[in-house]
């Protein structure tokens, strides 16, 4: 499913009217009357309605609401947030079609002492064009709203919400259900904004889908991604599915290597070698049974370094198909000299994460210099590393964060996190939604590493590859939790539920976060 910016939906907005010939008033009226179908089929019991307009198009169809709710027989108090003067277009005339049906409107003048207890309240405040801090009497009234103890409805998206970075400008309203229209906005579909929502409507106002398919912005669902891994031929053997060399490990961490084979080889990989220093090899035998191991030239203190370059490139140039590298490497001088060389050389795709990245933020021009498609995988604290930007900041816009970086530095960037994101070269972005607070644990970044080094080995494009690997890691987080809890769920636990994941991808039909009307 698409997801939208402020300026996408201005945009189709526009286009609608102007282009398309479909009135202003028909596309209110259609969002007001799937929003008060929505409030019925959510809230039977609501004999009393408050609903609170604010002074643009939002408040124009918090005017269609109600009047379609008093021909459902029920009780609506609508109330003014600005002065009835400052109404224009199909806000205004929705405004006077409300009273002239015998609506109850109530101008609030700066006070809510005139508010009269109901039983919902919807929130038609601001619309998507808020971009600025919510101040004076408007964040009043939504604080007032959040207190209120009763079911809130949110309109298009809950107020004070930025509907491009997700973020509470100032004050928002917290609401049980959001009806958005055409399509739902990134500040919906991302946190923080996520949690505002409540469970999300779309509602189909009649806007040309003709005017969505240009959009770069998308979510990551089964629907979506259920299409990308072909079923098995069965006329196949391993080699069909590809060969993936994993570089990693360092004294004390051969459990990232470990984790990261699982990862590759649970997801369909026909072949997986774990390279790692020499003297861990003997380690990482007894760890593995399906991977082969190598055991690499190494540095005095055990890690590798360019004594490791000749012979890592022999490797990869003999039939392997894809590299995952940097789970557990180690962060020396020597290692920042051997992962930079494989980087220049290296003209099979790769996916980088972990300590790797640690050591590209020292340079991250090494990128460009590369001769294969690389995929990486960073953390929050990772990504502040690469682009020498505080956390918190990147945390407040991750998508422009996530964009910027892949483009300047012509990678797909899988930047993790709650709705972690994929975002590419060309200016693509998708926001996943799988994955639960019981991912929060060791070795999971490993896993996905492993993940998406085993659908490059498999061939399939890097694009691809990344945004079904981090689908898929998140569906099998989601599966463990459902069969054991989110609390102590560990990375082998999600590795070994990835078949079953891949099983069902295909099961449903159903865009299963959002409902569609």
């Amino acid at each position: 499913m698409k997801i939208a910016t402020r300026e996408i939906v201005r945009e189709i907005d526009a286009l609608s009217i102007e282009k398309h010939g479909i009135p202003g008033l028909v596309l209110m009226e259609n969002a007001g009357r799937a929003a008060a179908d929505v409030i019925i089929e959510e809230f039977p019991h609501a004999d009393g309605v408050a609903v609170f307009a604010g002074g643009g198009n939002n408040g124009g169809d918090g005017f269609v609401i109600a009047r379609h709710l008093m021909g459902q027989g029920v009780r609506v108090t609508t109330y003014l947030a600005v002065s009835p003067a400052k109404y224009r277009g199909d806000a205004l005339a929705n405004l006077r079609a409300l009273k002239k049906s015998g609506g109850e409107v109530v101008e609030l003048n700066g006070s809510i002492r005139k508010y009269k207890q109901a039983d919902l309240i919807v929130d038609a405040l601001f619309g998507t064009g808020l971009d600025r801090k919510v101040e004076g009497f408007n964040r009043k009234l939504i604080n007032f709203i959040n207190s209120q103890p009763v079911p809130r409805v949110a309109v298009d998206l809950p107020s004070g919400i930025d509907a491009n970075t997700g973020l509470p400008l100032g004050a928002a309203v917290r609401a049980d259900v959001t009806v958005t229209f055409v399509l739902p906005k990134i500040g919906i579909s991302i946190y923080p904004g996520l949690d505002y929502a409540g469970r999300i409507y779309v509602a189909d106002i009649t806007t040309p889908k003709s005017l969505e398919k240009d959009i770069p912005y998308e979510l990551l669902t089964r629907v979506s991604v259920s299409g990308i891994l072909k079923p098995r031929r069965a006329d196949t053997h391993k080699g069909t599915y590809g060969h993936l060399f994993i570089i990693a490990g360092s004294p004390g961490k051969t459990g990232a290597a470990t984790l990261a084979s699982l990862g590759a080889l649970r997801v369909g990989t026909g072949l997986v070698t774990v390279g790692i220093p020499a003297s861990l090899n003997d380690i990482m035998e007894v760890k593995t049974t399906e991977a082969m191991t190598e055991p690499l030239p190494e540095t005095d203190v055990r890690t590798l370094g360019r004594v490791s370059v000749r012979r890592v490139k022999e490797i990869i140039a003999n039939k392997k198909t894809a590299l995952a590298i940097g789970p557990g490497i180690s962060t020396t001088e020597e290692t920042r000299g051997f992962l930079y060389e494989i980087i220049r050389s290296c003209e099979i795709p790769a996916v980088i994460d972990a300590d790797a990245l640690t050591l590209i933020a020292e340079e991250p021009g090494i990128l460009l210099k590369a001769k294969a498609p690389i995929v990486l995988t960073p953390h929050p604290g990772e990504m502040s590393r690469l682009t020498g930007i505080e956390t918190d900041e990147i945390e407040s816009d991750r998508i422009g964060v996530s964009l910027d970086f892949a483009r300047k530095h012509k990678v797909i960037l899988v930047l993790k996190g709650a709705r972690s994101l994929v975002t590419t070269p060309g200016g693509r972005v998708y926001v996943n939604t799988s994955g639960n607070p019981g991912m929060a644990s060791g070795g999971m970044g490993d896993v996905l590493t492993g993940i998406i080094g085993g659908f490059l080995a498999q061939r399939l494009a890097p694009e691809d590859a990344a945004r079904l690997g981090v689908f898929v890691h998140g569906l099998a987080g989601d599966l463990c939790a459902s069969e054991r809890g989110q609390a102590g769920i560990i990375a082998g636990d999600l590795a070994d539920v990835l078949p079953r994941t891949l099983s069902e991808l295909p099961d449903s039909d159903e865009e299963p976060f959002f409902r569609i009307r």
